[in-house]
């Protein structure tokens, strides 16, 4: 097998991919504060060609060095939108009749796995701060938790390795 040259992988430009039709997904970011992870979530989005990402509280926003480090100019192509805090993230995409999934550990959560994905919903997935995790006034406004199974000694995943972990999962 060779390696294919990235001219090879005829990927969009950033015209096309904001003309594309897009898979019906939105990641929202509650209060997160690495820029990193910012970026990353920006990349995720372009990658798996995604409405959007809402970024939520204190989450920084582009234009930034640090986000731009990670997202590799993810941020020309993916729509984004800044809100003072998620629930007023969440009414207005409830509005929009976006189906709400926090991506926690919860009483009652779904596991990934076994997560029952309706090709015809639009889904808004809120990913939680480093540290604290979903506000439970999110998980309290959430249609639903989604929970991704892990069977070590840690609790938690990096919260851009979840985002990768669960937009794979919706639109496989």
């Amino acid at each position: 097998m060779k390696k294919l040259a990235n001219e090879a992988l005829q990927r969009k430009t950033v015209e096309e991919f904001k003309q594309a039709s897009k898979n019906p997904l939105i990641i929202v970011l509650d209060n997160i504060r690495s820029l990193n992870n910012v970026g990353s979530a920006f990349r995720t989005a372009d990658a798996f060609l995604l409405e959007a990402v809402y970024l939520c509280g204190v989450t920084g926003t582009p234009p930034n060095p640090e986000i731009h480090k990670t997202a590799l100019g993810a941020t020309d192509t993916v729509s984004w939108k800044h809100f003072k805090s998620t629930v007023e993230c969440i009414a207005e995409l409830k509005q929009q009749g976006y189906t709400i999934c926090s991506v926690e550990q919860a009483e009652r959560s779904v596991m990934l796995h076994e997560l029952k994905k309706y090709p015809e919903k639009k889904y808004a997935l809120v990913f939680g701060n480093e540290v604290y995790g979903v506000e439970q006034e999110v998980i309290d406004s959430s249609d639903l938790v989604i929970e991704i199974p892990q069977f070590g000694s840690k609790h938690s995943l990096n919260v851009s390795v979840s985002i990768g972990i669960v937009c794979w999962e919706l639109v496989r």
